[in-house]
């Protein structure tokens, strides 16, 4: 899919009974398939389907239940939206099956970190990848210390993930690159790596930028619905101003009109 000329919209779908915002909403099969639909409906570009939070305090699901919670999803969708599906998974294993039920992205918010095998196992299968900063272990991910330069540390471990997806044999232009807001970052990080989102894209990829409904936002402004909404909305607006080419969002059809907007002043 052609990235840069409009910006694309990445709708979030939570398989999971603890997700921070929305957990347990889309837990039943059935549920998530019509959600899914939903998100085409509204002007989404991909689907993020995953099957474990990954939200301060959540504890890692076995294999077997990822791939229980998701593949029924991916499987129905494949058959019913034209949209590209992504597999919000840091596990090679359940990735490819996965790409066998149909998706066609993975979204690993290790940056290939957390297993050796993802990277054979997008090169292999011809996907793409989203390779998404972060810092720690799995148990670890939200419980870093603040870093010396959050932006040098942040392009340097991009590039590490960059790399080790180009030693692979994964293509060029079937990498992007994320920073990983809210991930191993205090609230002023989060904030000073949105502000340096231009920094990230002199790595020569795609920049996925996910904002929706995080804690930063809380944190920076007011913990309240509408505070979370409407901070979500600044910061994705300020995320395609510097450069995203991909917005991962709960609220899909809000966002497609202002990505639409944003756009044709941009134009």
């Amino acid at each position: 899919m052609p990235l840069g000329a409009r910006t694309a919209v990445m709708g979030i779908l939570n398989v999971t009974p603890d997700s921070f915002s929305d957990g347990g909403q889309y837990f039943e099969t059935d549920k998530a398939i019509a959600r899914g639909r939903d998100i085409e409906q509204e002007g989404a570009d991909i689907i993020d389907v995953g099957g474990e939070s990954s939200r301060p305090g959540s504890q890692a699901v076995p294999e077997a239940e990822e791939i229980r919670r998701m593949l029924p999803v991916i499987e129905a969708l494949a058959r019913s939206v034209k949209l590209p599906i992504s597999v919000d998974t840091y596990r090679a294993s359940v990735a490819r099956r996965a790409f066998e039920a149909g998706a066609q992205i993975v979204n690993d918010i290790s940056g290939f970190r957390f297993d050796d095998a993802m990277p054979n196992v997008v090169a292999a299968t011809r996907s793409a990848i989203v390779l998404m900063h972060s810092r720690g272990t799995r148990e670890t991910l939200h419980k870093q210390a603040r870093m010396e330069d959050p932006i040098r540390e942040v392009r340097e471990g991009l590039a590490f993930s960059v790399e080790k997806a180009r030693t692979a044999g994964v293509p060029n232009d079937a990498i992007v690159v994320d920073p990983g807001i809210g991930f191993g970052k205090a609230a002023e990080e989060s904030l000073e790596v949105l502000k340096c989102l231009p920094v990230f894209s002199k790595l020569g990829h795609p920049l996925l930028v996910g904002t929706s409904r995080k804690s930063f936002i809380r944190a920076a402004i007011s913990d309240s619905l509408e505070a979370q909404n409407w901070g979500t909305a600044a910061t994705v607006v300020a995320a395609i101003m510097k450069g995203a080419h991909i917005v991962r969002v709960h609220d899909v059809k809000q966002t497609r009109m202002l990505a639409d907007m944003i756009d044709r002043l941009l134009d």
